[in-house]
């Protein structure tokens, strides 16, 4: 049966300098657009899954341009809006070596973050909707931001619709006078799969660990609704060289996947979302140990593919899983 997802977020237009350049080097950006639920619908377009993003766009030429990206990528586009305003930024310093990447944020104001929640319908959006998406950068952005999520959540929690929300707890982001702790429970009560750590349970949610079981059973002791969490596991070694893993808790047990190097990382932007799109793709589809195998092969891939978005098959990650051609030229 086909299947059909729905994500809402900003989406930003990401520069980076060129040839590994410091800011302080570089007179040529290169241009890409990405933004964490975006990047998720893009995946799951990729592997033939209707998916709609919600989001807005300026009026202008570039804002068409980010409009036109997703539809591109076979992402439904037709409740986004277009009104008078900005585009959210951000600026990418990629890191080498031991020299780490540096990101520079300039969304303040945007399109997206004054955008009027009474715009959506979100039971006409969601009609024929098997999972909805969302993350923690959303709230945080602004308190519009924070209300048209909550919308969202509310009218697919409603409709039976699986929710999942990717805590991404980024403490520069909440400036508006709510805490996360005001926001993030009534989102996370209303969702079924969750992926953050710890530090995500502790900021977000006010509930401490000492392990991600425990940290785990507390949150669903706390929040029933919540059935499945996730996180990925990143040893950093250097910029360019890194270790990958996940676990997944569901049904009382911890699965735990197997571990990849990752050396040589062309770009690690959109890793998470990668992980991210690869989990709703895998628990629409298999098992639950099969699932968080294609999660972390789907993310492991999009470390080497530049720009925001994982442009690969799924038989590429089913043969990552396996084993199968992996560096091997394929003619």
């Amino acid at each position: 049966m086909h299947k059909r997802v729905v994500t809402l977020g900003e989406v930003l237009m990401r520069l980076t300098t060129t040839s590994n350049d410091r800011f302080e080097q570089s007179d040529t950006y290169a241009v890409h657009f990405g933004g964490a639920e975006a990047n998720v619908a893009i995946s799951l377009a990729n592997w033939n899954i209707s998916t709609a993003h919600i989001t807005a766009f300026p009026d202008h030429t570039i804002g068409k341009a980010a409009f036109s990206y997703l539809r591109k990528h076979g992402v439904d586009t037709d409740y986004i809006k277009l009104s008078d305003g900005r585009m959210g930024l951000y600026f990418l310093e990629n890191g080498v070596m031991q020299r780490s990447s540096k990101i520079i944020y300039d969304r303040f104001d945007s399109v997206f973050s004054k955008l009027d929640p009474a715009l959506f319908n979100w039971d006409e959006i969601l009609e024929g909707t098997d999972w909805f998406h969302w993350t923690g950068i959303t709230p945080a952005i602004s308190a519009s931001a924070a209300q048209l999520c909550l919308d969202a959540v509310s009218s697919a929690q409603k409709l039976g619709i699986t929710i999942s929300g990717d805590i991404n707890y980024r403490r520069n982001l909440w400036q508006y006078r709510k805490s996360p702790l005001e926001i993030m429970p009534e989102l996370i009560n209303k969702s079924n799969v969750i992926i953050g750590g710890l530090t995500d349970f502790e900021n977000c949610l006010g509930i401490s660990a000492k392990s991600y079981e425990e940290g785990c059973k507390k949150v669903q002791q706390k929040y029933p609704s919540v059935h499945t969490l996730s996180n990925t596991h990143r040893e950093i070694i250097s910029a360019t060289y890194n270790k990958l893993s996940a676990i997944l808790w569901k049904n009382e047990k911890l699965q735990v996947s197997k571990i990849y190097d990752m050396e040589n990382i062309v770009d690690r932007i959109g890793g998470g979302d990668a992980f991210m799109a690869g989990l709703i793709y895998g628990l629409l589809h298999q098992e639950d140990k099969e699932a968080l195998e294609f999660a972390v092969a789907s993310s492991v891939l999009k470390h080497g593919i530049l720009g925001d978005s994982n442009l690969v098959s799924v038989e590429e990650v089913k043969q990552l899983v396996q084993g199968d051609n992996t560096g091997r030229l394929l003619r």
